[in-house]
């Protein structure tokens, strides 16, 4: 597992408002990175990558070429990498939300995914559910992944000090605790290149913009590699 540790400011709290929005999810499985993608020369195999998580991954304000998972699809691809993003992302969801719609989402898949990007809890953060029940909520879709055979890269976030330092603590903790015991890849805090850059959010300041995405791909992509090799 790499792990990236970072100090949190109070700043954060304001950002994770970002699955509060009622924007629609992305329904499309991995098409939205355009028909640019047709002249990047690729090799290898297809690798089908399932991109689970909230507003962040659903791409709210932004068109759909230029969600996460599209761009995340465009920047594997142009390193050579067969890669198909499908995206799954579904704005408000908390841990809990995911759950109930895991296995749903794993059976509508024609095929079983090479990996999966789980980011979810920065929700849970927001409406101060107790870390306890995120780490369970995160643990019984691990399991779920586990039994299905099905390698996961979790997104990290981290909770910001005005939470207190006993949650911040359990919160902060979870994530990696939870890596560690299911085998999985990890991102401590996959926001850290951008939550201190205000110019790189839309206009409410808890999206980013199409430039923060792409500055998000572009330090989180040879992770996402790593974890499909």
């Amino acid at each position: 597992m790499r792990l990236r540790v970072s100090s949190i400011g109070v700043a954060l709290a304001t950002f994770l408002l970002v699955a509060c929005s009622d924007a629609a999810p992305d329904a499309d499985a991995g098409s939205a990175a355009g028909n640019d993608l047709e002249a990047i020369p690729v090799m290898g195999p297809e690798q089908r990558i399932l991109a689970f998580g909230n507003s962040l991954f659903a791409g709210y304000g932004v068109d759909k070429s230029d969600s996460y998972p599209a761009k995340l699809e465009a920047a594997l691809r142009s390193k050579g990498i067969n890669a198909e993003v499908a995206n799954a992302g579904v704005s408000g969801d908390t841990s809990a939300a995911g759950l109930q719609r895991l296995a749903f989402t794993l059976d509508a898949q024609a095929e079983k995914p090479d990996l999966f990007i789980l980011e979810l809890g920065g929700n849970d953060l927001l409406r101060g559910i107790s870390p306890e029940e995120t780490r369970a909520n995160l643990a019984a879709m691990l399991e779920e992944l586990g039994k299905r055979e099905i390698p996961v890269l979790m997104m990290g976030m981290r909770s910001p000090p005005n939470y207190g330092p006993e949650y911040q603590a359990q919160f902060d903790d979870l994530y990696g605790d939870l890596a560690r015991e299911y085998d999985a890849d990890l991102i401590p805090f996959w926001l850290e290149s951008i939550y201190q850059r205000p110019e790189l959010f839309q206009s409410d300041r808890i999206h980013p913009t199409e430039e923060g995405i792409e500055e998000l791909v572009a330090t989180t992509s040879a992770s996402v590699a790593e974890a499909l090799s």
